[in-house]
């Protein structure tokens, strides 16, 4: 993938950081429920499923719990100085209402707009040292992608936080461990009955609808297979992931999305005049057979709420769904 732009870059990063997924167990009830929120290392529907939500009480600190990463951390109070390592993080914890208490975000946080004059603690390589001199109580990161940023500021014990939910529901049991560790669980909670609201209303409204063969192309020459929260999203819209028979993320087999002649093609919008996934497409040899070639059914989709596993992810599954089922969902 050489002389990818950075913008590429950034979104390439951002999709495969679910791809070393760590799978724990959820944390066993006790006495002490109330200070052990469930674990958000639950990377499926049914675990999440089975995850009890968090207590609407106020937080009893010091408050310990596990993260997916399998390590328990202790938070000594209620967070006043929080850093975060991915764009996820920052928009689920501005989401909840504690954007006042965060006081450093990585390069690509750029929502919401509050966040961008934060201060910059380094980009897909964390600056341990810059982390460090904001003297955070409580750093957010993803457990794949920020790996041996996390290890170095457990080091210099630093409380660090790490999930990578895989699944739409998983996303949501983070969001409410995170409103539990900021003392912000009614604000959390209102955030989790939208997410649900909006995969009700999707599935819903496409539950008798015939699936459609959909094509997703996140980045030129890569597509997103079985076992990832985007092949789970074009399902829960409705659509059928022509690339489900492999798992994880990706290169194209040309000959392959060939024979499986997808009926739609989704790619993100990049903001590039061309988009150089459009300008691959087109230039590919024997793909102008394919349906959404030929019937000009390729769409773009706005590019961070549908990569970033946070709360906008019920924006990007609804903007899917309108793509897949315009007659459908509106």
């Amino acid at each position: 993938m050489n002389g990818i732009n950075r913008n590429m870059m950034k979104l390439l990063i951002s999709l495969l950081m679910t791809m070393m997924l760590v799978f724990t167990s959820a944390c066993g009830a006790s006495s002490e429920t109330e200070n052990k929120p469930g674990n958000t290392a639950a990377n499926s529907e049914q675990a999440a499923a089975n995850e009890p939500a968090p207590s609407e009480k106020a937080t009893v600190y010091p408050l310990t719990l596990k993260d997916d990463t399998g390590t328990e951390i202790t938070i000594a109070q209620e967070p006043t100085k929080v850093v975060t390592l991915v764009p996820s993080e920052t928009e689920a914890i501005y989401a909840i209402g504690s954007g006042e208490q965060v006081v450093g975000v990585d390069e690509y946080s750029n929502y919401p707009e509050e966040a961008v004059s934060k201060p910059k603690v380094g980009d897909m390589t964390t600056n341990i040292e810059a982390v460090a001199a904001l003297n955070p109580d409580l750093v957010l990161a993803s457990s794949s992608m920020n790996t041996e940023a996390i290890t170095k500021l457990r080091k210099l014990k630093i409380p660090v936080y790490a999930t990578d939910p895989l699944t739409y529901e998983a996303v949501i049991a983070k969001i409410e461990n995170l409103g539990h560790i900021m003392n912000k669980q009614s604000e959390a909670a209102e955030i989790a009955e939208h997410m649900r609201m909006v995969k009700q209303q999707v599935t819903d409204a496409v539950k008798d609808a015939e699936k459609k063969n959909v094509y997703l192309e996140f980045s030129p020459g890569w597509t997103v297979g079985s076992g990832t929260f985007l092949d789970e999203l074009l399902t829960l819209a409705g659509g059928k992931n022509i690339a489900a028979a492999k798992p994880g993320w990706y290169e194209v087999s040309a000959e392959e999305v060939v024979t499986q002649n997808p009926e739609l093609i989704i790619y993100p919008d990049l903001k590039e005049d061309p988009n150089p996934i459009v300008a691959g497409i087109e230039s590919r040899p024997g793909w102008n057979v394919i349906d959404a070639v030929k019937n000009k059914q390729m769409f773009a989709v706005t590019e961070d709420p549908l990569v970033r596993v946070g709360p906008r992810l019920a924006d990007g599954l609804l903007e899917l769904a309108k793509v897949i089922h315009p007659d459908l969902v509106k």
